[in-house]
């Protein structure tokens, strides 16, 4: 999900910048041109970290800027397919939950929270389970997979990242600790049972 990458781009310093510490200069030039902005290969790029290596700059006819290759380390925000991510629930609406997952959300479509079938409650905004009555809410924790990725680079914002619980060991956090409480219980119940039965 996130990942220290390391990258080379072209960076113009401005005229007026060209006395000043050229690594400051040449990272805050990086940083306001590059975090929260979106590559496909990369991910979105959340924080310039360091520069590595500034090049020998060149210049070119008409522009009073100067261009340094600049090798420099990011970390950087990407998603991977089958990955198992984290995070809380933001928006609850009639098709499913929008999960934050770092600086992207992630749609749970609404048949990929549970096996049961689900209706929604708008005035509680919450999904709820038919048959265990379990709810889904703003704010939840949750425990998903990603199944789809489709990062959008002019609008990271609008990038889709689709979601599943629909197996073991995922789902609603509460719901994973009330699981493995009654599993762990029913454990204990046969054990007692198989020792009973052993002194019979």
């Amino acid at each position: 999900m996130y990942t220290k990458v390391s990258a080379i781009d072209v960076v113009r310093v401005p005229p007026e910048r060209l006395g000043d510490d050229l690594r400051v200069v040449v990272k805050e030039m990086l940083q306001d041109r590059l975090e929260g902005r979106m590559d496909k290969k990369l991910g979105m790029f959340i924080a310039i970290q360091d520069i590595v290596d500034v090049k020998e700059g060149r210049i070119m006819i008409g522009d009073a800027g100067v261009y340094y290759e600049t090798i420099f380390d990011a970390l950087v925000f990407r998603p991977k397919m089958q990955e198992i991510v984290e995070g809380a629930v933001v928006e609850i609406v009639e098709f499913g939950a929008f999960v934050e997952i770092g600086p992207l959300d992630g749609l749970l479509h609404i048949s990929q929270i549970t096996d049961e079938y689900i209706s929604y409650d708008e005035k509680g905004a919450k999904l709820v389970t038919k048959d265990t009555s379990r709810t889904l809410g703003e704010g939840d924790k949750v425990r998903a997979r990603i199944v789809a990725i489709s990062l959008n680079e002019r609008d990271p914002g609008d990038s889709k990242i689709g979601l599943t619980m629909r197996q073991p060991g995922l789902g609603k956090l509460e719901w994973l600790e009330a699981d493995d409480a009654e599993a762990e219980e029913k454990k204990k119940v046969d054990a007692e049972k198989a020792e009973k039965k052993g002194e019979d």
